[in-house]
């Protein structure tokens, strides 16, 4: 089979207007980026509101393995199976970071023939939107330490400066630097550092946004420092906010393309999902839902990150809620979770199926936990077994009375993903289902993480280390303690050992930092070793990723 880049490149796209006309969006409402990709008029989503919303419909996963799962190629096929039965469907993804790009994951927009296309656009600078978010977060930082730089009237303590730099790639070099060296002309030296652009407030704000004035107003609430009498500095005391809108205006419009079958993708923003929620813009998803009768989203990472902050967070702030939920798992990684080496995967083992399915289960269990009803869609790779896809639909209808699909649309696009459209439909017949969060936004936040540790990751406690519960004291003391949490954990593991992998239970979750993001509207716990800027592997992407002899790209995948 040909590479993703040879089936993006092979395929023959539609004109973005006619791909818009599908779902009624008029020529004006365009602003195009090329042939194939348009922004949406903010005038234009200003006025789907007050229409009715459509379904919608979460595709997340079991924890992920270096095996694979396919949850953007999930969704993708899914929307299109959707289209094929009749249904009006819109795929709702995030956008791919150039860190991981050319790092180890590669690109995001799907695989084989369940692609979102033009690929090598998406994957690389797209419409700017993430050096916007980049540009805005650098403004700000250089605002602050103007500010300081001339006279500092908030008496800003340089000591207690939280406000790092940001650029989307990752540079293990910038994790820790200081800056401002070389004289009184350049400022007051202090330490700082760099974030990947995907671990900005600035993005988590972004896709939270519900519109620009709600955008400006979220900016303004973020907190960049403390004074030295250890009052809370905000971007809005140092007049940020106007500026750093301006440079978002354009961005903040959804990014309208397609699928290699031609069906319209909004693909909008994308934060971190193990710094922040990993979710796709509130605005995209709401416009999705207004101009179609089906809108399949994602989350990133497995369901006990990604699943967990849509619900707990994106849900709840938007009020939005999903028909159905699709659990993507694979016969590979189950194995892997069942102890087997990836070299090893290739071999049919039963014995490993079931042994790793534990973690399937308790990710079922999970979304079910939250009141959703759930359909298993088995992403087939060409070295499973017939043997092993059986032995996992038994498990799943035995064992959790849920139904698993074993679904092709890697290999033959939407044809091979129409069982599940068929079985999503029966599920969302309901219509929106009311979630059983895991926590009440009144809780300590202390209780708050207690929860999401104990209900969805199976832990027995957590240990928050003194500073970050002097942390958390301070953050409900100053009125924060209504906001949810965001976990940052290893994506992994259901703990925070990346190495414990299958359903481990009774561990116990150590926080060792908490993070105030008031303007995104969520306390972020830190457990474990997360990295904020990604370093390269030994032998990255990029040393293989060139344009060849016609000045075409090679090597993206």
């Amino acid at each position: 089979m040909p590479s993703d880049i040879e089936i993006a490149r092979a395929a023959t796209l539609k004109p973005i207007a006619q791909v818009a006309e599908k779902l009624g969006i008029p020529d004006e409402a365009l602003h195009n980026y090329g042939k194939h990709i348009a922004k949406l008029d903010h005038g234009f989503i200003g006025s789907l509101e007050g229409r009715p919303e459509g379904k919608l419909i979460l595709v997340t996963a079991i924890s992920p393995t270096p095996a694979g799962e396919g949850k953007t190629t999930t969704t993708v096929g899914l929307g299109d199976a959707l289209n094929r039965i009749g249904q009006k469907t819109m795929i709702c993804l995030r956008e791919p970071s150039l860190g991981p790009c050319f790092g180890m994951k590669g690109g995001a927009a799907g695989g084989g023939k369940a692609q979102v296309v033009p690929m090598e656009q998406i994957n690389l600078h797209f419409t700017g939107d993430f050096h916007a978010i980049t540009s805005a977060h650098s403004l700000a930082a250089a605002l602050i330490d103007n500010h300081v730089y001339w006279a500092n009237e908030l008496n800003i303590d340089v000591r207690r400066i939280f406000w790092r730099r940001v650029v989307d790639m990752n540079d293990r070099a910038l994790r820790a630097i200081t800056q401002s060296l070389g004289g009184v002309a350049n400022g007051f030296p202090r330490e700082d550092g760099f974030d990947i652009t995907v671990a900005s407030e600035v993005m988590a704000v972004f896709c939270l946004a519900k519109n620009l004035e709600d955008l400006e107003e979220r900016l303004g609430r973020i907190v960049i420092a403390e004074s030295r009498d250890r009052k809370l500095i905000t971007l809005k005391d140092v007049k940020a906010t106007g500026a750093m809108t301006v440079l978002l205006k354009d961005a903040l419009q959804p990014n309208l393309v397609q699928t290699l079958e031609g069906n319209p993708a909004l693909i909008h923003g994308g934060p971190f999902a193990n710094i922040a929620h990993g979710c796709n813009s509130v605005i995209a998803t709401r416009a999705g839902l207004r101009l179609a009768d089906y809108t399949v989203t994602e989350a990133g990472f497995g369901a006990d990150l990604g699943a967990e902050k849509f619900l707990d967070i994106k849900c709840r702030q938007a009020g939005i809620s999903p028909s159905a939920v699709v659990i993507v798992a694979t016969v590979r990684a189950l194995k892997m979770h069942g102890g087997v080496n990836k070299k090893d995967l290739g071999s049919e083992n039963i014995d490993a199926l079931e042994k790793g399915f534990a973690n399937l289960a308790r990710h079922v269990t999970n979304v079910r936990n939250f009141g959703l009803p759930v359909v298993v869609a088995v992403n087939h790779f060409y070295a499973d077994t017939d043997a092993e896809h059986a032995r996992l639909k038994a498990l799943c209808s035995e064992k959790l009375g849920v139904e698993a699909i074993t679904c092709k649309h890697w290999a033959d696009g939407g044809a091979g993903a129409e069982q599940l459209a068929h079985a999503v439909v029966r599920l969302a017949e309901g219509g929106a289902q009311p979630i059983a969060y895991a926590y009440e936004t009144e809780a300590k936040l202390t209780d708050k993480i207690r929860a999401i540790a104990t209900k969805l990751y199976g832990a027995a406690d957590v240990q928050i280390e003194s500073k970050a519960a002097q942390k958390l004291a301070a953050f409900e003391k100053e009125g924060y303690g209504n906001l949810p949490i965001c976990m940052a954990k290893t994506q992994y593991s259901f703990s925070t050992d990346p190495a414990l992998i299958g359903a481990p239970d009774g561990h116990v979750v150590a926080v060792r930092d908490v993070r105030l993001s008031a303007g995104a509207g969520f306390v972020v716990a830190i457990c474990g070793e997360i990295m904020t800027m990604p370093g390269l592997p030994r032998v990255p992407a990029a040393d293989t990723i060139r344009l060849d002899a016609n000045g075409q790209i090679d090597g993206l995948f």
